[in-house]
């Protein structure tokens, strides 16, 4: 019993400690910015398991979700409100694609990379993206494993 509980407490201790240091990210959803219009600023997010996207709806008429498809295997697909702040967590390593649903046809997604383990070589295989979006994300893709 005495084992059961020092198990119990140090696995607490270490939920507790890897939440303190979990980062908090902001994306801004912007109608232009340095990469042109419609678009998330970062487009390329570098994360840790555990941190936290902050979608903010800088401007009018956008939102965040994943890209059905885009996404690691067992996390949680996600979508916004239109003009609403919105977090997601993210839980799983890997690549995730994200688009704002009406101005995905314009390029508007981003690429989420989490941890230092993720492969871009097959992302897109297979996958019908529009593509100014398809552009936009080949060239976040060719950012992975560079920071």
């Amino acid at each position: 019993m005495r084992l059961f509980s020092l198990t119990v407490t140090l696995l607490a201790s270490f939920l507790v400690s890897v939440a303190a240091f979990a980062a908090d990210i902001e994306v801004k959803m912007l109608n232009k910015g340095e990469e042109g219009k419609m678009i998330f600023e970062p487009s390329f997010i570098k994360a840790e398991v555990g941190d936290n996207i902050i979608f903010l709806p800088t401007d009018k008429g956008h939102m965040a979700a994943s890209i059905k498809g885009l996404i690691p295997e067992g996390a949680k697909k996600f979508k916004s409100k239109i003009n609403k702040k919105f977090s997601y967590t993210v839980e799983v390593e890997g690549l995730y694609g994200i688009r704002c649903t009406p101005h995905y046809a314009n390029g508007m997604v981003a690429l989420i990379q989490v941890g230092d383990s993720a492969d871009p070589s097959d992302f897109l295989k297979g996958q019908k993206v529009p593509k100014k979006s398809k552009e936009r994300l080949e060239k976040y893709l060719s950012q992975v494993g560079s920071n």
